[in-house]
C-alpha cells in the first residue's frame, strides 16, 4: 500500500484526488485550512511557508513513509500588474511556488533513499499559455513547470518521476461562487469542447501518473483544458 501527502484536500480538485485514490487503497494524508477531525489530516495555512515542515513531519508521523507527493494547494486572484498588491502577492507566491518546492525537496530525501517516489504538481493552464490581469498567479504555475522538468531529470535515476497537470476551468464549488451564470456561459463558448473540465478527470490523471504502468513518463506538464490551450 503507497502513502500519499496530497496539499488541499477538502474542496475541488483535492477532494476528488482523494476519494479517487482512497478507493483505489492509497493511504492519504491530506492539508487544507478546514478544521477537521481525521488523524491523517492537518488544518494548516501554506502560505506560511514554515508549515512546510511541520505538514511533512505530521505526515510522516501518521504514514511512517511518504510515496508520493501531490502539490494542490494553491490560491488565485485577478489584478493589473500596475495596481498589485505585492503582499498579497507574497502569499500567492508562497502557497503556490515556494511550499511545493519546499515539500519537494524534503520528499525527495526519502524517495532517493527507498529508491522510489512519484510527485505530481497540479498547475494551470494559466502557467502554460498566459493569462491576462494574472500574471503573479500565471507566473507561479509556469515556475512550477520549470520544477517538474527539472526535478524529473535530478531525480529520474532513483526511480523517482515527477509530472505536472495543467487544469483548465474547472468545474467546483468555487467556480459556480465566483461566475456568474452569463461569465460561465461566455467562457465555455471559447473551450473547444465546450465544457468545463470535471474535478474527477484530474483525479483519475493523478491515480495514472503515479501508476506504474506510467513510470516511463516524467517531467511532462499535461494541459487537461477540453482543448483551450489549443486555440479556438
Amino acid at each position: 500500500m503507497k502513502n500519499v501527502l496530497l496539499t488541499g484536500s477538502t474542496k475541488g480538485i483535492g477532494l476528488a484526488i482523494k476519494k479517487e485514490l482512497e478507493l483505489s487503497k492509497y493511504r492519504v494524508f491530506g492539508s487544507g485550512r478546514t478544521n477537521l477531525n481525521n488523524i491523517n489530516y492537518l488544518s494548516v495555512d501554506l502560505s506560511n511557508t514554515d508549515n512546510a515542515k511541520l505538514l511533512y513531519k505530521m505526515a510522516k508521523e501518521a504514514l511512517g513513509n511518504i510515496d508520493i507527493l501531490i502539490n494542490n494547494a494553491g490560491c488565485f486572484f485577478y489584478d493589473s500588474i500596475d495596481d498589485m498588491d505585492f503582499n498579497k502577492a507574497k502569499e500567492l507566491i508562497n502557497l503556490n511556488f515556494i511550499t511545493p518546492c519546499l515539500l519537494c525537496s524534503l520528499v525527495a530525501k526519502d524517495m532517493k533513499k527507498n529508491n522510489y517516489g512519484r510527485i505530481i504538481n497540479i498547475g494551470s493552464i494559466s502557467g502554460a499559455v498566459g493569462e491576462a490581469y494574472a500574471s503573479i498567479y500565471s507566473a507561479t504555475k509556469a515556475g512550477l513547470s520549470g520544477l517538474t522538468k527539472s526535478l524529473a531529470l535530478e531525480l529520474a535515476q532513483y526511480n523517482i518521476t515527477v509530472n505536472q497537470i495543467n487544469p483548465g476551468w474547472v468545474e467546483t464549488e468555487l467556480s459556480d461562487s465566483v461566475l456568474a451564470k452569463e461569465e460561465k456561459e461566455q467562457i465555455v463558448s471559447v473551450i473547444p469542447q465546450k465544457r468545463f473540465i470535471e474535478p474527477i478527470e484530474i483525479a483519475k490523471l493523478c491515480k495514472y501518473l503515479i501508476s506504474d504502468d506510467a513510470k516511463g513518463l516524467s517531467g511532462q506538464s499535461i494541459n487537461l483544458c477540453a482543448g483551450l490551450s489549443c486555440g479556438s
